[in-house]
């Protein structure tokens, strides 16, 4: 992986000064007022960030999944509210549309939703399917060229801001997933309501709700590819999602072993810095020790995806490694401040609080583990 970061260096330095130039001046507002900002959602699309995987034709940017990943990694470090905002976006909205929809879906919707920030929101979480997404009970019930939608979704990011939304509901009695068709939803249809802003542990500005849908009458257009292949559709989106949830513990993981270095060399007790105490250097050791193989298999499994390859298995391990790595990381950055690391005087409480939407988020760690022990008996078996 080192060919790919070191070919990504400068446009790291590039994106890094932005984000701390322009984005992290908002971050403690942001997380404090629970706001999403429409300025830091205008910087954003200064830079074309809202349409970092779609092509140029539609009105993005065009980057590999290494920049898009290098992207949310840096947006993360300075603030996991916009990390989040901007990683659903791209990963689990502006994408299923592009790699799963017509092209006249592609050109209603991504023109806007890249280049003016339009939010797109991922509708997949049920109160009652959440890791068994198989398990989703809204139905679509098909009546001439049109459809008649009822279900809830939860946990749905940017359900507020967003200006469509793309969910799953059944349009078959078959039951577990084959029965799953996906939907493109806009603002403002009959019968689609948003419900109440989460209050949330962390990631506080990146907003939260309920979808619900009653008797929303949809045309047979606004249906995302075939019947019955909304699961599967959602799989592969959330292989690549799980990468950018990589990417943004990533970031969080390297904001808190940078914090806690940099307050180990100022801070004195006993006449000395504590950066002095083997204590202290074992855990810096350690961050930075996990830091390091986080960021190989996320930007291992950005390669394999940018290659065409298969990486269920890497999506997940990335996941799941780099999540628990920014937990290990955030908590031990706390431990190094002590009393300021337990304040808001620094940001590492933020970090902490940020940290846990990626333990279960896309994808439990748990749930992780299963995909991961999946493929490698697949893998076994095939020898």
């Amino acid at each position: 992986m080192y060919d790919i970061l070191e070919k990504l260096a400068e446009f790291r330095r590039e994106v890094r000064q932005f984000c701390e130039e322009k984005i992290a001046p908002h971050a403690a507002e942001i997380d404090e007022k629970q706001v999403f900002k429409p300025e830091v959602q205008a910087l954003i699309n200064s830079r074309g960030w809202w349409g970092c995987l779609i092509p140029k034709d539609y009105g993005g940017v065009g980057y590999s999944q290494a920049e898009y990943a290098l992207v949310v990694e840096e947006v993360s470090r300075v603030c996991g509210s916009t990390g989040l905002t901007l990683a659903a976006h791209n990963s689990l909205g502006t994408f299923p549309i592009y790699a799963f929809g017509n092209e006249e879906q592609r050109r209603k919707y991504l023109p806007n939703a890249c280049g003016k920030g339009d939010l797109i929101a991922f509708g997949l979480t049920e109160p009652e399917a959440g890791s068994d997404a198989g398990g989703t009970r809204s139905k679509a019930v098909k009546s001439g060229d049109h459809y008649i939608i009822n279900g809830t979704k939860c946990w749905i990011t940017s359900a507020n801001p967003c200006t469509v939304a793309i969910a799953t509901a059944r349009t078959s009695n078959e039951g577990g997933v084959k029965g799953i068709s996906s939907f493109i939803l806009e603002k403002g249809m009959v019968g689609f309501s948003v419900g109440k802003k989460e209050n949330k542990l962390g990631c506080r500005g990146s907003d939260t709700a309920y979808l619900h849908f009653d008797d929303l009458k949809l045309h047979e257009s606004q249906r995302l590819g075939p019947e019955g292949q909304g699961f599967k559709q959602f799989m592969i989106t959330l292989d690549g999602g799980r990468i950018s949830i990589g990417a943004m513990a990533l970031g969080l993981a390297q904001a808190a072993l940078e914090l806690a270095s940099k307050y180990a060399l100022r801070r004195k007790t006993f006449g000395k810095p504590i950066s002095d105490y083997q204590a202290i250097q074992w855990k810096v050791a350690d961050m930075a020790i996990q830091v390091e193989a986080a960021r190989n298999l996320v930007y291992g499994a950005a390669y394999l995806k940018d290659a065409g390859k298969p990486m269920t298995k890497q999506s997940a391990m990335a996941k799941v490694y780099a999540s628990e790595v920014a937990n290990f990381c955030t908590y031990q950055a706390i431990q190094i401040l002590g009393g300021d690391g337990y304040s808001a005087k620094y940001p590492a409480e933020r970090y902490y609080r940020d940290m846990k939407l990626c333990e279960i988020g896309e994808g439990t760690s748990e749930v992780q583990r299963l995909v991961i022990a999946r493929e490698v008996f697949k893998e076994v078996s095939s020898v």
